[in-house]
């Protein structure tokens, strides 16, 4: 709502890439991205990364994890999981501890390289689901680095997160969509980690700089959306929206006339954690939650001067 202080509406860490959140009370702040978000992804029999794009059902796969793993400086032990769910499969139960194997040629967009391997029975368990070889893979911190594109956010890394290691989106920006489409749509298209509530539609464009608590956040780039958005995550099947209505009044074409459009639509902002602002903030783990206030310590003067 206009006038109102910013808050953290709600936290959402998504474990396997492309499948479905969690929503938490709190999360801990890692440099990556919050702990736990995607650092697991489903490759193909390539080793290729497999997202809704090509394999909508992904949208059903439910991942939980233990409420514990939620806190600052929580170590798995033997009788920690990640339980994976999904329609017509049995659980799937997958050892937190650091696995054995590990799997080389694993590919995302541009990063190439090993990844943790989780194993046979995870392999048959989304082979089955999905109906083609597949397998399951974990992020390796401690060997493999993916820098996120030096052009926007220089020094900062990812894991299996898109592009940046935060996405942020609001709600009133959700609300002011929702009134020009033809049926409503959850936040979960739209797959953010932090969602924000009160403040204009679309503020967050602006965003240079925002603090939650003592962290100070990089607004570095515009997220733009893929067709992702248009699969509804309760079925998995895809539509026409939001990306048609998106179009009409979210494009680069009518938000940046004097750029050379990309055919892009924008809704949020990908951000990064500014660890190295502070010598008081560290490098360490800190945690945000649901309810903290957030800031805004900078904007930039317009929606054309904003990187996409």
């Amino acid at each position: 709502m206009e006038g109102q202080a910013l808050k953290i509406q709600s936290l959402i860490i998504f474990p396997i890439k492309s499948c479905r959140g969690i929503s938490v009370p709190q999360a801990t702040v890692t440099q990556t991205g919050f702990e736990w978000d995607r650092y697991w992804l489903v490759v193909n029999h390539k080793g290729k990364a497999c997202t809704q794009n090509v394999e909508p059902k992904l949208a059903l796969v439910e991942a939980e994890l233990p409420k514990e793993a939620f806190f600052e400086d929580w170590e798995p032990t033997k009788n920690s999981f990640l339980v994976v769910r999904a329609p017509g499969m049995s659980p799937l139960k997958i050892p937190l501890t650091t696995p054995s194997w590990v799997a080389e040629g694993v590919s995302m967009w541009e990063w190439s390289g090993s990844a943790f391997d989780e194993g046979e029975e995870a392999a048959k368990w989304f082979s089955d689901y999905l109906g083609k070889q597949s397998r399951l893979v974990r992020f390796n911190k401690e060997t493999e680095c993916r820098a996120t594109p030096p052009a926007y956010a220089v020094g900062y890394s990812t894991t299996f997160s898109n592009t940046f290691p935060f996405l942020v989106s609001s709600q009133a920006s959700l609300d002011h969509l929702n009134t020009l489409l033809p049926e409503p749509v959850p936040m979960n298209r739209f797959r953010a980690n932090i969602v924000v509530e009160n403040g204009d539609p679309f503020d967050e464009d602006l965003w240079d700089e925002i603090r939650i608590n003592d962290l100070v956040f990089k607004g570095v780039r515009l997220c733009y959306r893929c067709k992702i958005t248009t699969v509804d995550q309760e079925t998995g099947v895809p539509s026409a929206e939001p990306i048609q209505t998106l179009r009409k009044f979210r494009s680069d074409t009518l938000l940046m006339p004097e750029k050379k459009s990309q055919r892009k639509v924008f809704f949020g902002k990908e951000m990064v954690w500014n660890w190295n602002i502070s010598n008081s903030q560290g490098k360490g783990k800190k945690t945000i939650k649901v309810g903290d206030s957030i800031s805004i310590l900078s904007k930039i003067s317009s929606i054309t001067e904003a990187a996409t």
